[in-house]
């Protein structure tokens, strides 16, 4: 060890020679070098009866190795990394230790069984499949009695054979030129002389088409994407993905597993007819996702409408094959060619061979709040795995503080009855990337001070950590505390670019949260660990991403329970009451106090309300609310459903002129909640005078008034309304 000790010494010393003042200064990339990982050991032992083994370790991350052989030898073998141990064994079974260093020192250690054997290889298994993900990939497993490793012929012409080898019971890969039929061989090798051979015929095969979706596009505003084709925006109606240009290639709708993808094989020249001429000049980014099992390349030109060909103008995409191939052109790319990008109507792509494509849309920055990259409401609608607790329960309940703080039905119970380290945690689908703002995390929380034993501090703290060290991700652990108050709902934000962060540390490393790759783990602990305190806690709204824009006014919250923000609720040609026992509490609904609407057969009833500011549809552009509609409140046969109107407070009596409306259904002898989103829903305008805007592009609205059943008739109703929002 001491000769690596000295390596290392050397290394850092020329290192401090060759660099500048200014280098001597920047060593952080020392706090950057991870663990070892993915440490292992192939075998090759002689076929002589002799016993001689050589040991092969490899890991990632390693600059050297410390192999402990097994047999009683006391001191390791040295091996830096690309070299190999030698070592003759007596007949028998040995448990080889592996221990991988990195620059710094630090050790991860994998333990290997190895079997010495002078007797033949006998009960030869081999399992020989085509890779289900990786095109003319071929995957091999072979176990054998006393055998050590085993080599594999791939029957390829002009190949140095074997071409691959691995320990027995191991699986080892070998991706050939060329798909088609081979005679292979594996042969089983111990340390006998004789060994043991397996040969049949197989067909490598070609993956011509995508396995996997394409990476889901990231949420963002209706303002802020120009969809042509994706599943998760949506798209300009009436687009022809064939239009009759005279060209080769061929169209195919390619579903895979439900979604949608569009195919053009033979490919010449093809094009997309856009369904209605579109302005993109707002947007930035010109976003496609291309897979192809045979292209290098493609060109793609947005065409503005009835452009000619001396005019059309493309950019050159490279294509790796066999995978997605995922590009964000900036609009800069086109129209500094001189291309106007305000009449778009349709698309060209000139290339090759097949191609596949997914996800064709344009987008720019976002206009109001950033959407979260992960996010849970606990209502059934998140997008993250569930929480899991440790020492700690973790489950979805029913909401037992619903009040103007927090008008959820759910939230998740966070339980710890006296655990020493108890929390709760989840594992992300990937990598968190804190770079570029991606930095926040923030949670809705109540911890009743009931629930509190001791005399811990009440706080918060959210921990992220590395996955892959499974039972040791705690050692890679970063860090931020918040202070809580307690009984009442409160927002909690973690950002670990601006705030206070603390590492554990574990390895003497402590590198920047943000600079990490390595986190995927996040942890919730209430009122710190290492101690057997109880503490119940309520969690809600867990949300990561960008840092989030303060909610802008007006903010509109009534739960009737005397915290809400509405100024004063007007009833029209109908009762309401504020202040009415809730008549129907149950689990979908625990409010004591909800807004009784009485209609009476007022021809055109409603409740009504003004905010002192208008409504800005562009950053906020949904309202909801409970409702419950008794059917023995109801006469005449009107719809059984609800509107919600906004309208210009400054007509006066004529506001009505100024509305615009979303109606929707409900069902009667229930607590439901109901939203109006004035980007995404279907919207009628009044249309008094002639005028029909868009109510995101309006700003006189200032009035929000709640009908059931239509108006217009003289029948009766009664509902209850409660936990209105506006979002």
């Amino acid at each position: 060890m001491k000769n690596i000790q000295q390596i290392i010494k050397i290394f850092f010393l020329l290192l401090l020679v060759a660099c500048t003042e200014n280098d001597l200064r920047d060593v952080s990339f020392v706090n950057d070098i991870t663990a070892p990982a993915n440490v292992a050991a192939v075998y090759n032992i002689t076929q002589d009866n002799t016993g001689s083994v050589t040991i092969t370790p490899n890991a990632d991350g390693a600059v050297s190795f410390e192999i402990f052989f097994g047999d009683g030898t006391t001191a390791p073998a040295i091996v830096p990394q690309g070299e190999s141990a030698f070592h003759v064994y007596a007949e028998g079974t040995y448990q080889v230790k592996i221990v991988a260093v990195n620059l710094t020192g630090v050790k991860t250690e994998a333990t290997q069984q190895l079997i010495v054997s002078f007797k033949a290889p006998q009960n030869l298994v081999v399992v020989v499949e085509n890779d289900a993900a990786i095109s003319k990939q071929v995957n091999i497993t072979a176990n054998a009695d006393f055998a050590t490793f085993f080599e594999f012929n791939s029957g390829e012409t002009g190949v140095t054979q074997p071409v691959v080898s691995g320990n027995i019971g191991s699986t080892i890969s070998y991706t050939y030129q060329n798909a088609g039929t081979y005679d292979i061989m594996v042969e089983a090798k111990g340390g006998a002389i004789a060994t043991a051979k397996y040969e049949m015929s197989f067909e490598v095969t070609e993956i011509l088409a995508p396995i996997a979706s394409a990476p889901t596009p990231p949420s963002r505003s209706a303002a802020d994407v120009v969809s042509i084709f994706s599943d998760v925006y949506t798209d300009v109606a009436g687009s022809d993905f064939y239009p009759n240009w005279g060209q080769a290639t061929q169209y195919t709708s390619f579903d895979l597993n439900g979604d949608a993808i569009i195919q053009y094989t033979n490919l010449n020249y093809q094009g997309i007819d856009i369904g209605t001429e579109i302005d993109a000049s707002s947007m930035e980014t010109l976003h496609i996702d291309i897979w192809t099992a045979d292209a290098t390349s493609i060109n793609v030109y947005p065409l503005p409408n009835g452009v000619q060909p001396a005019d059309e103008r493309f950019v050159t995409l490279t294509l790796v094959p066999n995978q997605w191939n995922s590009f964000d052109i900036p609009m800069t790319d086109f129209t500094n060619q001189g291309l106007p990008v305000n009449t778009l109507k349709q698309f060209k792509f000139v290339g090759s061979g097949t191609v596949f494509i997914d996800n064709l849309y344009f987008y720019k920055a976002p206009s109001g709040a950033s959407p979260p990259l992960l996010s849970d409401n606990f209502e059934g609608n998140g997008n993250i795995p569930a929480f899991s607790g440790d020492a700690a329960g973790a489950s979805v309940i029913d909401n037992p503080f619903n009040n103007a703080g927090n008008f959820s039905s759910k939230v998740l119970e966070y339980k710890d009855t006296g655990g020493q380290y108890a929390n709760i945690q989840f594992t992300a689908p990937s990598k968190f990337d804190l770079k570029n703002g991606q930095s926040v995390f923030s949670i809705k929380l109540y911890v009743p001070s009931s629930s509190i034993t001791g005399g811990q501090t009440n706080q918060v703290s959210l921990k992220l950590q590395n996955s892959g060290l499974g039972g040791n991700s705690w050692q890679t652990q970063t860090e931020i505390i918040k202070t809580i108050v307690l009984d009442e709902w409160q927002t909690v934000t973690f950002n670990f670019e601006t705030d206070n962060w603390i590492n554990l540390n574990n390895n003497g490393v402590d590198p920047d949260p943000v600079d990490r790759t390595d986190l995927d783990k996040v942890v919730i602990q209430l009122n710190s660990e290492n101690n057997n305190d109880a503490v119940t806690g309520f969690i809600d709204d867990f949300y990561y991403g960008l840092a989030q824009i303060p909610e802008s006014a007006p903010i509109v919250r009534d739960g009737f329970e005397g915290f809400g923000t509405i100024p004063a609720w007007v009833g029209d040609a109908a009762g309401a009451n504020t202040s009415f026992a809730n008549p129907f509490i149950n689990s979908d609904n625990n409010s004591l106090t909800v807004l009784e609407y009485t209609d009476t057969g007022g021809q055109y009833a409603n409740v009504n309300f003004t905010v002192t500011e208008k409504f800005n549809l562009v950053n906020k552009n949904v309202f909801s609310i409970m409702i419950y509609v008794p059917s023995t409140s109801i006469s005449g046969n009107q719809n059984n459903q609800v509107s919600l109107k906004l309208q210009n407070s400054g007509l006066g009596g004529n506001s009505w002129q100024t509305q615009t409306e979303i109606i929707k259904d409900i069902v009667l002898g229930q607590w439901q909640t109901i939203t109006f989103d004035f980007v995404n829903d279907n919207w009628i305008n009044l249309n008094n005078n002639g005028v029909d805007p868009n109510p995101i592009d309006r700003t006189d609205l200032d009035k929000v008034v709640i009908q059931v059943n239509g108006e217009n008739n003289n029948d009766t109703v009664t509902a209850y309304i409660d936990n209105v929002n506006y979002y």
